[in-house]
């Protein structure tokens, strides 16, 4: 309530009560003082009563109640006009308006006295009689050079003017109007100093054309006199810029001040020409060639413009000085408004362009907001987003409060990003800068973190800011956030879509270590390629690499495919081989459109043979390009069925490849079971298998293996060794059957299997001999107790039944606990992973998590290390001491001492985080030098120990493992400036370091935010896909490594029929080395997908990565080949250890 309200005076000199009421949603709240409270305790009952149901009206007004008024200083006759004139947005426009139309038409009533006054010889005052002309007629018959040397003005001409009456009376009006005008703004504007606003220009110019009007009244006779009328067009030039002030504020739009620049350098222009124009025919009317407006526009111009041309020249001194006085005039006043253009256009440029309402409606555009622009980060953006077929017709609006730098000035000059490409400066946190990029009206809003933050946590503060900001002004635009730390997301919770980097730097790096090239796989799964780098090379390796990269996801709703339609009914399994065997597409995922009760809608990677597909699954496949725009060719050459062998032609309904040897490649037609299957192979080292790409294209014929053979290794599949082998019985593969059962998987009891086999991998003993004193606790699967930051997703992994003393963490600190110093006093069974950063970052979690999975046995986790630089929280150590064989020791991988107490000569990987405390702050560039040297510093001195490096700019990958005079390196590099020149935004994919998977750029993820706006579950999918989230039913990712004993198998497509037959695994690539001269650098080539029905090379290490689906708990999981397999997750699934089953 009002402060006048708020007090009400008591009878019985009881002291006003002061109270203060919010009303919201009929509720009231009283902050009453101590005194009002005693006081009304005071009152007597029947008084208190009555005060409780009448409130204020209790009590009768007995005169002392003052009405008071507000702001009574704007009630004066001076405020009201200022009100009226100047501070009212609609009025004081349409007054500009007014006067504006008003000089305009002084302007062209004096055109139009002009044009009528044909005759100045004869001017005179009104009412006066014309005297004698007869020296002016004279001159008039005598040529111009005989005027030039005599020459006679008529200063009556000049003076006087043949107006009418009725033009004299418009022109009185309209005088007294602007005069009066002119005076009440003088008055208006006075602020202590009366000679400011009289000696203004405009002030005298308005006196000038209006005054002498007035003097007409009083003197008759002065009606005829000449009054310069046209320099009101000054006047409506003035009038013009405060119309378009008050014009934008009223508006409430922000004006384009280039656009008013030129609008008034235009006006400048041609108040200009008007002034001279009208100046010099008057002038000329006492002269000997009398001019008329079309003649002075005429010579006006050519004077301005040239020299002159000569044929209109001025005949009398009064004309030449003044056209010597306009020149100079135009030489003071346009330098001027030149000047301020092209300030305004050089801050217009600056500003970047603009996106009008009119495009916003018509058009489609995205906003892209961060805090600077750098070229590789947009061009990064700009090809992922354009990749897309149905987004060549969307705008880029990129929105910075930072200038653009002069590649990027560049980068937006090209013809193909000119005209889609559009820079606006402004901020997020600005209402003006958001309307002026259309956001409420833009498809999406990307506000990506700048990386050029020395502290990651205030730019993830800035990015949330700016979410903020765009869901206050546009709460209905989907919003796609990039962030680095995994405890802000919380903040941006609202947001469709979120890409945590530090999320998905560590889990990649983490399944880089049991995965090898697991970061080379998902960067070119998250980049739309169409597979054609690498095919203009020589080598083998580099065109089915390369063509292999254009696989990506996809997805269609099975009953509208002509992929899976066909398989409504069948088992996951069936569908996913049948459909990889028939089109060359691997089926890795789905998406049920009926779930359990209190399921939540997931995706689910490879569910197994227990899913059965049904008409609204939505299915998710890899290939080289979605079902949509694929077309569909029959052979008519196919006779065989696809079970039979391949033979030497190719099919390209089935995608069979065959070699160009003569002999045709036969398989035994017999089947066998499961138990011949098994028995038929022998046991292997573990391995690595990728099981969730999608293969190439699928009728290629070629004589190429999956693996390029050395000179000194036999081709097992040669012409020679395949005469050698044929009489010998090999073993062949189960179909894949359309329904899995439990006697799928059933071996009968003469396999001599007894009970103390079917123990999993819980029911083993914790004691393992090998463990560390300070490990002597249980080990468990469950969900961790304890997390890092809030909006930890649960995964189920191993865990300790109790928690580790945090003495204990520390590797080298001898406790109470425990007595070592260094790692090799552990003797531990398995080798290390040592993890390098610069501190203990919360998405250290997200490391820790696959690598205590809970698909893992407990004998074959891998003890972690982490070597920080800086000693972390306890908070962090109280997460993290509740997981198995997990230590911390400060140090850093510059100093060797620090690498060797950490155990470097026992490690498997050692894996190097970027450090984001760089010391080039002037080159973003050199960003990686530190990590880069340490790198190459462990590589001279452990060449053996395979390092995995984590960089922030993806061209300082040829720098990893760097040797001077490598040639293999010079020739790639040769090659990935040639994919550069052809257009390719990953050329630096053959770099031996990134093909191998020992080095990324955690930029390479950025790709995973763009490409959710036209794949809504790309995050979804790889978040699964690398272990950060889990759900119920859906596979994971593992590897297998294939030797010498797996090349019966011979192809890949009998690879993945033998893992759906068998374990129910998807495999989804084929990693693969190959061993070179010694003049020459070895190299790995990593194929995300390989080729179908390829047959495998003789030699050489190859890993497949694969996924494994859900089992039933009446089911039994076996691993073929000491396969670690794709497993799927379920909260009702026992894992059983078949190692003595092979």
């Amino acid at each position: 309530t009002a402060a006048g309200e708020e007090g009400e005076g008591f009878s019985g000199g009881v002291a006003p009560r002061t109270t203060a009421v919010i009303m919201e949603e009929a509720t009231i709240f009283e902050v009453v003082d101590r005194e009002s409270v005693q006081a009304r305790m005071a009152l007597p009952p029947r008084y208190r009563f009555r005060d409780l149901l009448l409130g204020d009206f209790a009590f009768n007004d007995d005169g002392e109640r003052v009405r008071v008024e507000y702001y009574v200083n704007e009630n004066t006759f001076k405020e009201r006009l200022q009100l009226y004139f100047i501070k009212n947005q609609r009025s004081s426009l349409r007054i500009r308006i007014a006067n504006l139309l008003f000089k305009l038409l002084t302007c062209i009533l004096y055109i139009f006295r002009v044009v009528s006054d044909l005759d100045p010889t004869f001017a005179t005052c009104y009412g006066c009689k014309v005297s004698n002309k007869t020296e002016f007629l004279d001159s008039a018959k005598l040529t111009e050079e005989e005027f030039q040397e005599n020459p006679i003005i008529n200063w009556d001409a000049i003076l006087w003017v043949n107006r009418s009456t009725e033009l004299w009376a418009v022109q009185l009006v309209l005088a007294l109007v602007s005069l009066t005008e002119a005076l009440l703004i003088a008055y208006l504007g006075y602020k202590g100093n009366i000679w400011q606003q009289i000696l203004s220009f405009h002030f005298i110019l308005e006196l000038v054309t209006t005054i002498p009007f007035t003097i007409t009244i009083l003197w008759p006779p002065f009606r005829n006199l000449f009054i310069p009328v046209f320099l009101n067009c000054w006047l409506a030039k003035r009038s013009l810029e405060n119309m378009f002030n008050d014009l934008h504020r009223a508006m409430q739009k922000s004006q384009s001040a280039l656009s008013q620049q030129l609008t008034i350098l235009s006006a400048t222009l041609l108040c200009l020409v008007f002034t001279s124009v009208c100046g010099i025919q008057h002038f000329q009317r006492a002269g000997h060639r009398h001019l008329n407006l079309f003649q002075s526009t005429y010579y006006v111009v050519v004077t301005f413009s040239t020299v002159g041309y000569g044929d209109f020249v001025p005949d009398i001194w009064p004309s030449q000085l003044y056209m010597v006085i306009m020149i100079c005039v135009a030489l003071i006043v346009l330098p001027t408004q030149f000047e301020q253009l092209a300030f305004t256009w050089m801050e217009r440029q600056k500003l970047g362009g603009s996106y009008s309402s009119h495009r916003a409606q018509s058009e489609k555009h995205v906003v892209v907001c961060s805090t600077t622009l750098h070229a590789d980060t947009i061009m990064d953006f700009l090809n992922e987003f354009y990749a897309h077929p149905l987004l060549q017709d969307y705008y880029v609006v990129l929105l910075s409060p930072m200038e653009l730098d002069t590649t990027m000035r560049m980068i937006l000059q090209v013809p193909i990003w000119a005209q889609r490409v559009i820079y606006i400066q402004g901020s997020c946190l600005k209402d003006g800068d958001l309307a002026r990029a259309r956001m409420a009206e833009a498809e999406a809003c990307f506000i990506l973190a700048a990386r050029n933050y020395a502290d990651k946590t205030a730019a993830d503060e800035h990015t949330i800011l700016r979410s903020w900001a765009v869901k206050d002004f546009a709460p209905n635009i989907p919003q796609y956030v990039q962030i680095f730390r995994p405890e802000n997301k919380l903040h941006v919770k609202f947001a469709e879509h979120v890409v945590c980097e530090d999320e998905f730097k560590y889990a990649l790096l983490a399944n880089n270590c049991t995965c090898p090239g697991a970061s080379t796989l998902v960067t070119l799964l998250l980049h739309t390629s169409r597979g054609q780098e690498g095919q203009q090379s020589a080598e083998e390796w580099h065109r089915l690499y390369g063509k292999c990269s254009g696989n990506e996801i996809y997805h269609i709703v099975l009953g509208d495919s002509r992929f899976f339609g066909e398989y409504e009914g069948k088992s996951f399994t069936y569908a996913s081989f049948h459909s990889h065997r028939k089109y060359g597409v691997a089926l890795v995922g789905v998406r049920p459109a009926e779930l359990p009760e209190f399921y939540e809608e997931t995706i689910l990677l490879n569910p197994g043979p227990r899913h059965i597909m049904k008409k609204d699954d939505t299915c998710y496949y890899m290939s080289i390009t979605k079902e949509e725009n694929s077309a569909f060719v029959v052979n008519q050459n196919q006779t065989q069925s696809p079970d039979q062998p391949p033979k030497e032609t190719t099919y390209a309904e089935s995608g069979l490849l065959t070699t160009s040897n003569a002999n045709t490649i036969t398989v035994s037609d017999s089947k066998q079971n499961l138990k011949e299957a098994l028995a038929g192979t022998t046991p292997a080292t573990p391995a690595s298998v990728t099981t969730q790409s999608s293969l190439g294209p699928p009728a290629i014929t070629t004589a190429n293996h999956l693996e390029i053979p050395s000179n000194n290794n036999p081709n097992l599949l040669s012409p020679d060794v395949l005469n050698q082998r044929r009489g010998s019985r090999r073993p062949s593969i189960l179909p894949v059957p359309d329904m899995f059962t439990s006697s799928s998987f059933s071996i009968s009891g003469e396999d001599g299997i007894d009970g103390e086999d079917n123990e999993s991998d819980d029911e083993l003993d914790d004691d393992v001999p090998w463990r560390a004193p300070s490990e002597k606790i249980a080990i468990v699967k469950g969900f961790p107790p304890v997390s890092p930051f809030i909006g930890v997703s649960p995964t189920l992994c191993f865990l300790l039944k109790e928690k580790k003393p945090l003495c204990c963490l520390q590797l080298a600190q001898v406790c109470e606990h425990c007595s070592y110093r260094n790692a090799k006093e552990y003797q531990w069974q398995n080798k290390t992973i040592i993890l390098a950063a610069d501190y203990a970052s919360n998405g250290i979690y997200n490391f820790i998590i696959p690598l205590r999975a809970h698909f893992r046995s407990k004998t074959s986790l891998n003890p972690i290390i982490l070597l920080l630089e800086r000693r972390p929280d306890i908070a962090f150590l109280d997460a993290i001491s509740y997981f198995p064989l997990v230590y911390w020791m400060l140090g850093s991988i510059d100093c060797l001492d620090d690498l060797l107490r950490a155990g470097i000569t026992l490690a498997e990987n050692v894996v190097v985080v970027n450090k984001e405390l760089s010391n080039s702050a002037e080159e973003d560039t050199l960003a990686d030098c530190n990590t880069i040297v340490a790198v190459q510093t462990m590589f001279k001195f452990f060449p053996s120990i395979r390092s995995i490096t984590e960089l922030s700019q993806s061209s300082n990958m040829r720098f990893m493992q760097f040797r001077a005079h490598d040639k293999y390196a010079l020739h790639l590099s040769k090659m990935e400036k040639r994919e550069k020149e052809r257009g390719s935004h990953i050329s630096y994919m053959f770099r031996l370091p990134f093909a191998a998977g020992n080095v990324f750029s955690a930029s390479m993820l950025d790709t995973l935010l763009y490409q959710a706006f036209v794949k809504d579950y790309v995050i979804t999918f790889v978040r699964l896909l690398l272990g950060i989230d889990q759900a119920p039913g859906s596979g994971f990712l593992t590897s297998m490594k294939i030797t010498k004993d797996d090349m019966w198998i011979r192809t890949y497509g009998r690879l993945y029929q033998k893992l759906c037959s068998t374990t129910c695994e998807i495999p989804i690539g084929i990693y693969r080395t190959q061993e070179t001269s010694a003049s020459e650098a070895s190299h790995v080539s990593n194929s995300p997908v390989a080729e179908k029905w390829r047959p495998f090379g003789s030699f050489g290490i190859r890993h497949c990565v694969r996924l494994r689906p859900t089992v039933s708990p009446n089911l039994r999981l076996f691993r073929l080949l000491s396969f670690l397999s794709l497993s799927t997750f379920s909260f009702k699934l026992s894992f059983f250890n078949a190692t003595n089953y092979r």
